[in-house]
């Protein structure tokens, strides 16, 4: 029989994906990206649901600069993908909040804000907190063979308050750390610049502006894309991906295969039969995210600068003596969390049409994974009244029944939807504790990217796409 040959395979059309195949075809290369799903974007996508478009994943595009900054992160993904900056029409955040229960810390996209906030509210931390940001910005955060050293460590050389500590870290962990309590110090200083030292942005029309760019750079490219078109084994023979088998029996092969899918998952794939709770195959095998969430979305009729909620684009809260960032005990860990209003970016003369109103908060995938509808649906609505109302705390109080006659729509996605949607096992939306930089796997030609290589947010999961794609492939260096 004969095989689609191509030059390279990416499996997921996420963020990292498209851009790895947009990156591959600009150079003549024969791409192929392989989705599973109807739709693409993987972790941050958007679906439609009685008649409205709703994003899942993007609360704000991070790593937003102001046109002209030279040298940053965004710059070189509009320049690897030869997209204009106009294109994504990003538009920035006006303010955002740590609000811990007797502390707060405001910051945008201009870091002197932060930076003034943590030296009124903390002075005797001033000095140590200069030092640290000096660290981060002269640290090579993109560096593919660093070794890991812990951040909880490093910060601690620098920040002895542990309040400061936790108002500090719980922002970074909750946008991108796959790891309980503590984070690599590459992915630490990866997501600070991307919050603090750079910015929150977001599109009007949300992640599908995103989205649709990138699909059409990936078309004009040349670039083929099967979607709902899913993966079911990677055939290995003299330590290659030899052939990729895919639900429907279909082979293809290629010279090159690049899985944005996570590293498990991926390995999982070249070993028939595999479950998360199996062990002793390969150390990889049992690299496995535990970090989940839930996220209710609300709609109202109502702008919520009407009820004072119109400063705040995005808040990180907690109300705990310590910041408890680890799986939660419970279905859903409401204690701390973050609330995402998308009317509050810097749109100009324009506004969206309803009230938006999100609430992200820690999850237990396994107390999710195999309920029976019914008691599924009770307790989505059970703890989406939880979580919504834990976050309302830390905003201008409004009376409940003046959001009830507002209220147009909610809608909820759990650890369960998660895995449905993107196959990580856990429903671990970030993926592994442990990253592979180098994007290496044990075949020759099988590499990583997206989340499970490690540059964070959704531009560090375009710019990982483009990494493994130049070294792995153009530089030839797999």
């Amino acid at each position: 029989m004969k095989h689609t040959h191509y030059d390279a395979i990416i499996i997921g059309a996420g963020m990292s994906g498209l851009a790895a195949g947009i990156r591959l075809a600009h150079f003549g290369k024969k791409v192929c990206i392989l989705e599973r799903h109807n739709a693409p974007g993987g972790l941050n996508s958007f679906y439609s649901f009685a008649g409205r478009k709703y994003d899942v994943g993007l609360h704000a595009m991070t790593n937003y600069v102001a046109p002209g900054v030279k040298g940053t992160p965004l710059g070189k993904l509009l320049r690897q993908l030869r997209i204009e900056r106009e294109e994504f029409a990003l538009c920035p955040q006006k303010q955002s909040r740590i609000a811990f229960r007797d502390c707060g810390l405001r910051f945008t996209n201009d870091f002197a804000v932060l930076d003034a906030e943590v030296a009124a509210k903390f002075p005797a931390q001033a000095d140590g907190w200069r030092r640290l940001v000096g660290v981060v910005r002269t640290y090579d955060d993109v560096s593919l063979d660093a070794q890991p050293v812990s951040a909880r460590e490093v910060v601690g050389r620098h920040i002895t308050d542990p309040l400061l500590t936790d108002m500090i870290f719980c922002p970074v962990m909750y946008y991108g750390s796959a790891q309980e309590q503590d984070m690599e110090f590459g992915q630490f200083v990866i997501m600070f610049k991307a919050l603090f030292l750079e910015g929150f942005a977001r599109p009007l029309d949300g992640v599908r502006v995103i989205i649709r760019v990138l699909l059409e750079k990936y078309r004009s490219a040349g670039g083929e894309r099967r979607m709902q078109c899913g993966v079911a084994r990677i055939i290995e023979e003299q330590g290659r991906a030899a052939r990729v088998v895919l639900d429907d029996g279909v082979e293809l092969t290629a010279e090159h295969v690049i899985s944005s899918i996570g590293v498990a998952e991926t390995l999982a794939l070249c070993r028939s039969g595999f479950t998360p709770d199996m062990s002793g195959l390969n150390p990889d095998l049992q690299n496995i995210g535990q970090l989940s969430f839930i996220e209710t979305i609300t709609v109202f009729n109502r702008q919520p600068a009407e009820w004072g909620w119109g400063d705040d684009t995005i808040v990180f809260f907690n109300d705990s003596d310590r910041f408890d960032y680890v799986r939660a005990r419970g279905q859903v860990d409401v204690r701390s969390g973050v609330i995402c209003l998308p009317n509050n970016f810097a749109y100009g003369d324009r506004t969206l049409s309803e009230g938006l109103f999100r609430v992200t908060c820690l999850a237990n995938y396994d107390q999710w994974a195999h309920l029976p509808e019914e008691e599924y649906q009770a307790d989505k609505q059970r703890w989406f009244t939880a979580a919504t109302r834990s976050a309302r705390r830390f905003l201008p109080p409004v009376d409940d029944a003046v959001l009830a006659s507002a209220q147009l729509a909610t809608d909820m996605f759990t650890p369960r939807t998660i895995k449905k949607f993107t196959g990580h096992f856990n429903g671990a939306i970030y993926g592994a504790p442990r990253k592979i930089r180098n994007g290496r796997t044990h075949l020759s030609n099988l590499y990583l990217c997206g989340t499970d290589q490690g540059f964070l947010g959704i531009v560090g999961a375009m710019l990982s796409g483009i990494s493994m794609a130049n070294y792995h492939v153009l530089q030839g260096k797999g």
